[in-house]
């Protein structure tokens, strides 16, 4: 598809993390979700969230990184599809038919936590509107200026998970990455009680930016990764 071509998208099929060492990352993400990612070739592995699923990719790279998205749309095919777009970001389009298939399989699975939102950083605040909102068919949920955190916010809404664009000068107007990502929970005490058995260093637990929310920042285990864990307060 063209990035002239506009498209519905329901939901993020797929949050895709490039890593130098894809052994390494399986053995760090099962200590986090107590499930180990299953491999479904030699470079790849998957891991079915509440929401998305995580696919994990053995990349030739010095350290971890958001590499894309694959986004559910039924206007795409089974196998996902590049789709080229001016901010540069890695972004495909599939039917979904794959993670279904995945998910019926429940062999990798960690239901009880989902993607609460990615982090993307970028100069371009208008472009990031009509990608996101114009040609893949997001809902801008909100737009609110907060330099304390940032500066321009940008916050785009598919199926059960949010896009969250801090639009920075200082991010260089050539430049648009995929930077952090958050877990929600349901219990975030007992979900780091469970992380400090096994070794799994955080932050105290604190209040979360979002009002009625408590956080907690990953120290270890998150592959090199910005990573949040979230939770209702």
């Amino acid at each position: 598809m063209r990035w002239e071509d506009r498209v519905k998208v329901e939901a993020f099929d797929r949050v895709v993390l490039a890593v130098p060492d894809l052994a390494q990352a399986l053995q760090h993400y099962a200590a986090l979700f107590t499930v180990r990612a299953l491999p479904v070739d030699d470079a790849t592995a998957w891991l079915a969230l509440g929401n998305t699923v995580l696919e994990l990719r053995q990349r030739p790279l010095d350290s971890a990184a958001i590499e894309g998205v694959v986004l559910r749309t039924a206007d795409a095919g089974v196998a996902a599809a590049p789709w080229d777009n001016p901010l540069g970001l890695s972004l495909a389009l599939c039917d979904g038919s794959a993670s279904a298939r995945f998910r019926a399989a429940g062999q990798a699975s960690c239901a009880q936590m989902r993607v609460d939102h990615l982090v993307l950083r970028t100069a371009q605040a208008e472009t990031s509107i009509t990608l996101f909102r114009d040609r893949l068919g997001m809902r801008l949920a909100l737009d609110q200026n907060v330099p304390a955190w940032g500066g321009r916010m940008l916050f785009f809404r598919a199926g059960k998970m949010t896009l969250e664009v801090i639009v920075s000068p200082e991010q260089g107007g050539d430049v648009s990455e995929f930077w952090g990502i958050a877990y929600h929970c349901d219990d975030i005490d007992a979900l780091c009680a469970r992380l400090d058995a096994r070794g799994v260093a955080r932050s105290p637990v604190r209040e979360g930016r979002k009002p009625g929310t408590r956080v907690a920042s990953l120290k270890s285990h998150d592959l090199g990764i910005p990573t949040l864990l979230i939770a209702p307060a």
